[in-house]
């Protein structure tokens, strides 16, 4: 009895192991053959977050990477994961890029690939629409409680205005909904964010935006260093996009208004 006992017990774990040691076929430029792992921190509408239901990723980045997936002849997977090691995942091959609403940065440039930017962004100030003190440019923001995503253009935005001289009183957090709410709430003066986050709360009363920074940054696609075979299928990928009308259509469904100028 103790003798089958123990066969089972061994085949059971040769199994185990067998079933382990099933190794993923690559593709030619991806982790995965036929699919596309794309990483994002989906938490940042209108560029990425959850549906209604808590489950389903929406927004302008997941209907670009399913559009850019497609154009390679992948299946596009997402990978939710926090900003703050979302490059050190792309460097550990956790996922093939970086779809994130990722600004395009000498600092980046060179540690990462990135494609071609498809989508130009400045930065906004937003403040709470009954507030009786408004600041309607970054030099008006000095005493205030200013609000942003921590490790994001903004963050590094506020830091060169503080380095300048202007004096505020910064509230940082991991999510930008959540500085969103601080500011509904009125625990805070103002947020700072991209201008195209701003879309996602234009309609909203509770918030007004009083200032927009110029198209001084741009959002690409980051790659693994070294992968240039998939950095230029991406920029195949977009200039695809770009002459058949999709990117157009992607502008004015999530933003309400063709954005192609912002890349030109």
């Amino acid at each position: 009895m103790k003798k089958s006992i123990a066969c089972i017990a061994a085949l059971a774990a040769l199994v185990l192991v067998t079933g382990c040691s099933k190794k993923v076929e690559k593709g030619e430029f991806t982790i995965e053959k036929g699919l596309l792992k794309i990483g994002m921190e989906i938490g940042y509408p209108p560029m990425e977050y959850y549906d209604v239901d808590g489950k389903t990723p929406v927004g302008f980045d997941i209907e670009l990477g399913k559009a850019v997936a497609a154009k390679l002849g992948l299946e596009a997977e997402f990978v939710d994961t926090a900003w703050d090691g979302i490059f050190a995942g792309l460097e550990t091959d956790k996922y093939d890029c970086v779809m994130s609403a990722a600004t395009i940065t000498p600092e980046r440039l060179e540690s990462m690939e990135f494609s071609k930017p498809y989508v130009g962004n400045g930065q906004a100030i937003v403040v709470n629409a009954k507030a009786a003190k408004k600041a309607s440019s970054p030099a008006e923001l000095t005493g205030m409680v200013v609000a942003y995503q921590a490790e994001t253009t903004s963050d590094l935005f506020m830091t060169k205005q503080a380095e300048a001289g202007l004096q505020f009183k910064p509230a940082e957090f991991d999510k930008v909904i959540n500085a969103f709410d601080e500011l509904k709430l009125g625990r805070c003066d103002a947020v700072v964010c991209d201008a195209l986050v701003y879309a996602n709360y234009k309609n909203d009363p509770a918030f007004e935006s009083t200032w927009t920074g110029s198209a001084d940054e741009y959002f690409g696609v980051a790659i693994r260093k070294g992968n240039a075979g998939l950095v230029e299928k991406v920029n195949a990928a977009l200039d695809e996009m770009v002459a058949d009308g999709t990117m157009k259509a992607l502008y004015e469904k999530v933003f309400g208004a063709d954005l192609s100028n912002t890349i030109q």
